[in-house]
């Protein structure tokens, strides 16, 4: 394989990322509030506005990994993939509309504060460590991940690559707090674009016009969206897509505390409400083009793979290889497409620093200790500044960790929906008690990692490659002979399906056991004959005020009588 060093101008244009992104972390700790208080450290003083915090919602969680996996994806197994597109237009009115207003309404710094005020405390530090636990080692992997794939492929140094990226982003995100993260989330964002784009424009030079990768494609049976199965054990067809990927966006643009607090760093519901559907175009926009960019490369190598011409060893190396086998010809082409690489995995790391410090300031340290106010904002940045290091160390080791990578990735789908499902509950239903969510999510996780992790399981299916243009002898690979009836049913399962699974068993099983398993509430704890109407989404939130102003009336009514 080809070990390519980098030119002058690829340099300069990484070393520029970095440089600039710490000087916006540097220039808000010494501007404004200087960062002194944990309300414009953590939430900006919610005067931000829409735009910058619609494109970073789209950035924390658009990381490496989903950039290098949905343009393999699109090579490997068709295009069907970009209709998750339209869950996520499907599920951002539900999210702005059912969610976003009873976690704005309430103002809470963490968003497992709103599970105490609804259940009670148990089910609030057993989320919260959840979210720590799935945040960091999803963070650690982010970091790692991109580098292992860039280091095969361009030569670049994987350690130094984790160290400059790591070491930059803990430095801009503890200093600066949320406003530097929102503002190099928008430098990022222009430069992940950048990296997909310039891929999508090349190709298109190559091959003669944008139209032939769409024929090419079509030749190759890449566009095919005629996948209407309801079989569960399909990998993607319009039902797993759609329903899927719309359990999936609720999980993080929902209830995930990573982006409930980005959505309260503006002034009003309305405003926040906006960012949420600016969001979606800017995440469409990316999410298209990288599956456009995955048949962009299979128009350039359909007739010399490069994996079956083991000229790359995994498929994530795919758009790395592209670029220095094909676009090294252009000076700082390879440096902008390896700086919208690393940018996606320091937005992804930034927001996750950020968050957590919250979290552990709210969920932990709040809880358990009497700290002086004046020492909070000094604490939250020593915690944003440890989570970034906590992420370094795990990208150090995670080469050592064997299968935790695989794992990691895993949890972080396998969580999202049974989460989900308890804020669910508590903000569509009465009746929801601790005991019944707390049983619920904890099967609810088991279930779905069992889901997830058992094995063995079948190799999900390429489409048809070749190695016929190849200018030297290759000999495809025999593909394992075995037949889908030889798995257990549950192995074969999608994995579109499984926080559809978790979701669905957490409202089952938590609703079943909390009618079952009768437990006061926290109001009816509190003395109060009627819960709080802010505590659920605004349709049962208007019926319960409803309610409570009918009984007032009839008591006022009585009072007046006699």
């Amino acid at each position: 394989m080809v070990q390519p060093i980098f030119g002058v101008w690829d340099y300069i244009i990484m070393s520029a990322t970095m440089i600039v992104s710490v000087a916006i972390g540097l220039y808000f700790r010494f501007s404004g509030g200087k960062q002194k208080t944990n309300d414009e450290y953590l939430l900006a003083d919610r005067n931000m506005s829409i735009f910058p915090v619609a494109v970073s919602l789209m950035a924390s969680f658009m990381s490496a990994i989903t950039l290098l996996g949905v343009s393999s994806e699109n090579y490997y197994y068709g295009m069907i993939f970009v209709i998750i597109n339209l869950s996520h237009g499907i599920a951002t009115p539900i999210a702005s509309h059912l969610y976003l207003p009873v976690f704005f309404g309430l103002q809470k710094t963490s968003t497992y504060e709103y599970l105490e005020l609804r259940f009670g405390p148990q089910i609030r530090l057993l989320a919260s460590l959840t979210y720590t636990l799935q945040m960091i080692l999803y963070n650690g992997i982010v970091l790692y991940a991109p580098a292992i794939v860039l280091e095969s492929v361009t030569g670049l140094d994987r350690l130094i690559s984790i160290l400059v990226v790591g070491l930059a982003c803990t430095f801009y995100s503890t200093l600066g707090g949320m406003k530097a993260v929102l503002f190099t989330d928008l430098l990022q964002s222009f430069l992940m674009f950048g990296a997909v784009f310039s891929i999508v424009i090349f190709a298109s030079v190559q091959l003669g016009g944008f139209d032939q990768i769409f024929v090419k494609a079509y030749e190759g049976g890449r566009i095919d969206f005629t996948n209407f199965s309801v079989d569960p054990t399909e990998r993607h067809t319009w039902w797993s897509l759609i329903i899927g990927g719309m359990i999936t966006y609720l999980s993080l643009y929902a209830v995930n505390h990573t982006q409930v607090q980005r959505l309260q760093t503006v002034s009003t519901l309305e405003r926040s409400q906006k960012c949420l559907w600016w969001s979606w175009p800017v995440l469409l926009t990316l999410g298209v083009s990288t599956c456009v960019s995955g048949l962009s490369m299979y128009a350039v190598y359909r007739d010399c793979d490069p994996l079956a011409s083991k000229r790359i060893t995994a498929i994530d190396q795919l758009m790395p290889f592209y670029v220095v086998d094909v676009m090294k010809v252009v000076p700082g082409l390879a440096g902008l497409f390896v700086a919208g690489i690393f940018s996606a995995s320091l937005s992804t790391i930034s927001a996750a620093c950020n968050a957590l410090a919250a979290v552990t300031l709210c969920d932990y340290v709040g809880r358990w200790f009497k700290v002086n106010p004046s020492y909070v904002p000094w604490l939250t940045k020593l915690a944003a500044c440890f989570f970034g290091l906590v992420f370094l160390a795990l990208a150090f080791i995670a080469e050592h960790l064997g299968g935790i990578l695989q794992a990691a990735l895993t949890i972080f789908g396998a969580v999202g929906g049974p989460l989900l499902g308890i804020f669910t509950l508590g903000m569509f239903t009465t009746y929801a008690n601790e005991m019944g969510v707390s049983v619920a999510l904890l099967s609810g996780m088991a279930m779905t990692l069992w889901i997830s992790f058992g094995g063995p399981r079948p190799a999900p299916v390429k489409l048809p490659v070749s190695v016929e243009g190849c200018l030297f002898n290759v000999t495809m690979p025999t593909p394992p002979q075995s037949q889908p009836s030889d798995y257990f049913y549950m192995y074969r399962v999608s994995y579109m399906w499984t926080s559809p699974i978790g979701f669905v068993w957490v409202l089952v099983v938590g609703s079943v056991i909390s009618l079952i398993w009768k437990q006061q509430q926290p109001w009816q704890k509190a003395g109060h004959a009627h819960p709080d109407p802010a505590l659920f989404t605004p349709p049962l939130a208007n019926i319960l005020r409803a309610k409570i102003d009918k009984k007032v009336g009839i008591q006022m009514e009585s009072i007046r009588k006699h």
